[in-house]
């Protein structure tokens, strides 16, 4: 049987008593759903990664410190911990399809009363309401598309990551060039929350609940799992959240500070540092090609690999003080070894850690572990550079920290995967 056939038979709710008697979706709707779900996840992205590059003129605006600043960089973060256990109780329980609507709504409306606040207090509290907003979103995407799509799990997750990176290219250049028309840096916050609630209504209609209810072990008819741990919280899970952990506080901690980085220490305009960061969102479109190799090859190895990458490339972006081309390459180098291998291949890697049962508990356990605290990660980095300075910093928190995950994964055994070959 192929692929194509056995999604087409499995394609329904899992708990619908009268699934049998529903038609199995065809490949347009399974296209266009898939492609809305990719457009929800790219606009979270936009959502997220809008704020760093506007974060000189917010501080200016209401008088924050680089602490503060770099704690609302990256508490939406708190937000998404917060989301994740919860979203992964909510999607055993109810229909997924639900729980993504609800959380495209959530974050929408964080996003637009960003704007709104009056000063820290209020402001960190709409970020972190949008930041459980995406949490939920994304425990809700990839408990789904890691369902329906269960036997190219890593290459579904790529395609969503690579519409996540479009966010995170698009958002800078779109959120500086609205700012400098408009005089103004609220205006992006109201056009990317408006577009949420947006692709929110048209999901209602368009995305069919034969794409978001697949019932995984009918996918999987086949195979047993006795030799996996009957826990979803084992060995695999519990060393890759430790990784999860690590890689979430050097990666967001670099994102929620690299333009303050370009613009205070390099001395680049908004606007370069805005293409740079545009350039992170490109490096990570390769979440294609990570995720399909996360699919052939060895995962953990394929991991380890990568944040080594990362710890190299962080040297060379906090100790060269390269020009503007030469920091862009190595902003698209830390997006594809960041954004487009370590991100997808973690996540379907924790998924694969456990029974088909309990893929919703791994994508609540994934969002709680690489978000959680992330939250801090801002607060930690411009802690350190207050202290060592961004050179030390930087070579603190984004090169030693991804080898304590290398670490964490030479704990992890891939031959207890549910994908492993018996």
């Amino acid at each position: 049987m192929t692929h194509a056939a056995q999604v087409d038979t499995s394609a329904v709710p899992a708990d619908d008593t009268k699934e049998s008697s529903s038609p199995p979706l065809s490949k347009t709707m399974i296209g266009l759903g898939f492609l809305l779900i990719v457009l929800s996840y790219m606009v979270n992205a936009m959502d997220r990664q809008v704020f760093p590059p506007l974060l000189p003129n917010i501080r200016e605006e209401y008088g924050f410190s680089l602490e503060q600043g770099g704690l609302l960089a990256t508490n939406f973060t708190l937000g998404m911990a917060l989301a994740g256990l919860p979203a992964g109780y909510l999607l055993d329980r109810f229909r997924r399809k639900t729980v993504l609507l609800a959380s495209i709504v959530i974050y929408s409306l964080g996003t637009m009363a960003t704007p709104l606040a009056t000063g820290f207090a209020d402001m960190t509290l709409y970020r972190v309401v949008s930041g459980f907003g995406e949490g939920m979103q994304s425990a809700a995407i990839f408990a789904a598309m890691g369902a329906f799509f269960a036997h190219r799990r890593g290459l579904a997750f790529g395609v969503i990551g690579m519409g996540y990176s479009v966010g995170v290219f698009i958002a800078p250049l779109i959120g500086v060039e609205l700012m400098s028309m408009h005089g103004t840096w609220h205006s992006p916050f109201y056009l990317f929350g408006s577009a949420g609630l947006l692709i929110a209504a048209i999901s209602l209609f368009l995305v069919k609940s034969g794409l978001t209810e697949t019932s995984v072990e009918k996918v999987v008819t086949t195979r047993t799992y006795e030799y996996m741990p009957a826990s979803a919280y084992n060995r695999n899970t519990i060393a890759l959240t430790v990784h999860a952990v690590v890689s979430g506080v050097a990666i967001y901690g670099f994102l929620g500070l690299y333009p303050t980085y370009l613009i205070s220490s390099l001395h680049y305009s908004p606007e370069q540092a805005a293409l740079a960061m545009s350039l992170l969102g490109f490096g990570g479109m390769t979440a294609i090609l990570g995720g399909w190799l996360g699919d052939r090859v060895n995962q953990r190895n394929l991991l380890i690999i990568s944040l080594l990458a990362v710890s190299a490339i962080s040297v060379c972006i906090y100790e060269t003080q390269a020009t503007v081309g030469v920091q862009c390459v190595f902003a698209f180098l830390m997006g594809a070894f960041g954004l487009g291998f370590i991100y997808p291949n973690t996540n379907s890697a924790i998924q694969r850690a456990v029974r088909p049962t309990q893929i919703g508990r791994a994508s609540g356990l994934f969002v709680t572990g690489y978000y959680g605290p992330a939250a801090f990660s801002g607060l930690l980095f411009a802690a350190l550079v207050d202290s060592f300075g961004w050179s030390r910093a930087g070579m603190l928190q984004v090169t030693v920290l991804p080898l304590l995950g290398v670490v964490a994964l030479a704990f992890v055994r891939p031959a207890q995967f549910n994908n492993a070959v018996r």
